[in-house]
Formats: structure tokens, C-alpha cells, sequence
């Protein structure tokens, strides 16, 4: 058996952002030409009318400031309300393979290790650019890395899983380096005319370097154990997969709002938030790892509210400052990358013996933990 250990972390970030007080002009304006365009039937009562967003309310249901994207002029044209992304040709790098390279270029920068010494790249992420063939193996080719590369995707815990079977894999014996990369266009998959959940998302790619302690140069936490879960709910969704042409053939794709990401909120903080409580505590007992003994816990970035109530729960009192590190207010909700630009943005200050727990949770649902040491 082999111990894995991350050796590396990288974050790709867009270079446009969308401050909330944008966001709101866009979508209002959008909201206004709806009710005027279908003042008649509002006034019918057959359909209600669009109501206005406002800073207040975003900051106040999410703790977001501001997100990153790829495209910033389509979401912010209220006749487009989504962002427009040139159509790339067969031969050309994907876009996901474009941020994912970026991502595992610093991952690999940081470990001092060369591309071609990776013999795994997963791609772990909530949506993909196409089916196939994988995104991985195109990203394995622009690294120049050898051995396999396969796509995987639970939604927001994909980072967490992906390094459950890269860390699987690599203390088997059958891999010795490992990337597990998170380009996540959500962007691309959220509904930005619909007031409930148009402020959630941004874009981003994260990369997780994982190597044999035995072989590492440059060793930065010790993967002592992970724990992953998963419960089927209706409650996060997005049906807008490849057989979406089959499912909606002669019908106009403009009304299919459930092509797009849909959420039951309060359900899911009713049931998520315990799962999740439940699962670290869990995970933590049986690695004989008191609850106390936790220097940082990197979370999902999902929602301000839900990490402060995971944190309270597994810690039983209010987490200190620095304790639970927040990039909510800044990258918004990133899916699956979210917890990893936590553990990269906020790891250097722990010391030596320090344990932290990397956690994502999503759609599914789904759940994973990943118990990590300072070394």
C-alpha cells in the first residue's frame, strides 16, 4: 500500500467578473420588457408577473459579491441573459481543456513535477462540454501526460470523489501521479432570468495534484482518509443532458425552464445540511479524530448560511475566524471547485501535524470528505 499525498493545487480564474449591482441592472431590465411584453395576459392573472432583484436580496440569500465568468456581455444583454461562447472546430482545444490546463499547469509548477510524469488526469466536474470522447483524455494529450485520463461527475462533489479514486488508485499500485481537474463553466447551466437562483453561480477551474509520499518532492498534505456518500433526490437538477434534441424534438427549447439548473432551496437546507453534518462527524469518529482537534474545514461554497451551520454542528460552537474559510463572496458558487479554491487559498498558514477536512455536497445528493495532514 502506498500513502497519497497533494503535492500541488492550482486555480484558473476568468478574467471578467459580475459584481451584484451589474447583475441586477441586467436582470431587471430583463424583467421589465417581460411584464411589458406580456402585460395583457398578467393582467389576465394567466401568468405573474417577473419581480425585481436587488443587491440586498442576493447578499442577504447567499453572502455573494461578485463572480467570475467566462463571458460577461452576454449575461448582462437582457435580450441574451446567458453567455455567448465562440464555437470552437474539431481541431481546437475545448474550452474546459483550456482552463483545465491552466489549473494543471500550476499544480504541477507547485509540486515541481513534470506533465509527463502524470500517468492519471480525471476530470471531475458538473457538466461537460460534450459526451465524448472524454474531456480528460484532451487535457491528458495538452499536458503531454501519459498513462489514462477518464470523466466523472456527482455534481459538486465531484472534486472530492475524484480524489477518492485518484487516492484509491495510487495506494493500490496502479497509478504513482495523479490530477484530478474541476473546470466548471456553471455559468453555461444556470438560468439567469429567474430571480430565485440567478445570482448563484460563476466559473472557474481547480486542479489537485496527488503523488506517492515515498516519490514526492515537495509534500503538502497527507491524504489520510476519504468518505464519500450519495442519496438520490429530485431537489437539485439539471435535465439539460445529450439527450435533450431526442426529448424535446419539435417543441421550442426557450420554454423547457427545466433544461436548466432548478432547485427546491429550502428543501435542499433542510436535508443537505444534516447529511452533511452527519457525514463529517462520521467520517471523523471512525478515523478516532475528535471534532476539536480540527484546525480547517474547506466546505462547499454553495450558500454562506449552510457552511456556518455545517460548522457549527461538527464543531459545536461558532467557527473561529480562519476556522471555516469563506471565497463565496468573491468566486460565488463554483460547484465542485469551490471547496478546492478554499484549501488552496487558506492551507499555508497550518502547521505541521495540523488536520483539516476538504467537504463538498450537492446535488444527488451527494457528499465527500477528504481528512487531510499538514506535513
Amino acid at each position: 500500500m502506498h500513502q497519497p499525498v497533494i503535492t500541488g493545487t492550482g486555480v484558473f480564474t476568468p478574467e471578467e467578473t459580475i459584481t451584484n449591482a451589474e447583475l441586477v441592472k441586467a436582470f431587471n431590465a430583463y424583467a421589465e420588457s417581460y411584464n411589458a411584453e406580456h402585460a395583457e395576459a398578467i393582467a389576465a392573472g394567466e401568468i405573474e408577473a417577473k419581480a425585481s432583484s436587488s443587491e440586498e436580496f442576493i447578499f442577504k440569500a447567499s453572502g455573494i459579491e461578485q463572480r467570475y465568468v467566462m463571458n460577461k456581455s452576454g449575461v448582462l444583454d437582457p435580450a441574451i441573459m446567458h453567455p455567448v461562447l465562440r464555437e470552437r472546430s474539431d481541431d481546437e482545444p475545448g474550452i474546459m481543456a483550456e482552463m483545465a490546463l491552466d489549473a494543471c499547469t500550476k499544480a504541477l509548477a507547485q509540486a515541481g513535477v513534470d506533465a509527463s510524469e502524470v500517468d492519471l488526469v480525471i476530470c471531475a466536474a458538473s457538466n461537460h462540454e460534450r459526451a465524448y470522447p472524454a474531456i480528460a483524455v484532451e487535457i491528458q494529450q495538452l499536458l503531454g501526460a501519459g498513462g489514462f485520463a477518464f470523466d466523472m461527475n456527482v455534481a459538486c462533489s465531484s472534486a472530492t470523489f475524484g480524489i477518492q479514486a485518484a487516492s484509491d488508485m495510487i495506494r493500490a499500485g496502479s497509478v504513482r501521479k495523479a490530477i484530478v481537474v474541476n473546470p466548471e463553466i456553471c455559468s453555461g447551466h444556470l438560468e439567469w432570468r429567474d430571480r430565485d437562483c440567478h445570482f448563484i453561480f460563476g466559473d472557474v477551474c481547480t486542479a489537485t495534484l496527488i503523488e506517492r509520499e515515498d516519490e514526492a518532492q515537495n509534500p503538502l498534505f497527507k491524504i489520510r482518509s476519504t468518505s464519500c456518500a450519495t442519496e438520490f433526490s429530485n431537489n437539485i437538477r439539471n435535465n439539460n443532458g445529450f439527450l435533450r434534441r431526442a426529448l424535446t424534438s419539435g417543441q421550442n427549447l426557450e420554454d423547457r425552464r427545466d433544461m436548466q439548473f432548478m432547485q427546491e432551496g429550502r428543501r435542499v437546507f433542510k436535508e443537505v445540511v444534516p447529511m452533511v453534518s452527519a457525514h463529517i462527524l462520521a467520517h471523523l469518529e471512525a478515523e478516532d479524530i475528535a471534532p476539536e482537534s480540527l484546525k480547517r474545514m474547506w466546505l462547499h461554497q454553495a450558500n454562506k448560511t449552510m457552511n456556518d451551520f455545517v460548522g457549527r454542528k461538527v464543531l459545536g460552537r461558532v467557527p473561529e475566524s480562519g476556522e471555516q474559510p469563506n471565497i463565496l463572496q468573491d468566486y460565488a458558487n463554483t460547484s465542485s471547485a469551490g471547496s478546492i479554491i478554499a484549501f488552496s487559498k487558506h492551507q499555508s498558514d497550518l502547521a505541521k501535524g495540523d488536520i483539516g477536512v476538504i467537504c463538498s455536497f450537492g446535488a444527488g445528493y451527494s457528499v465527500g470528505s477528504v481528512i487531510v495532514e499538514r506535513l
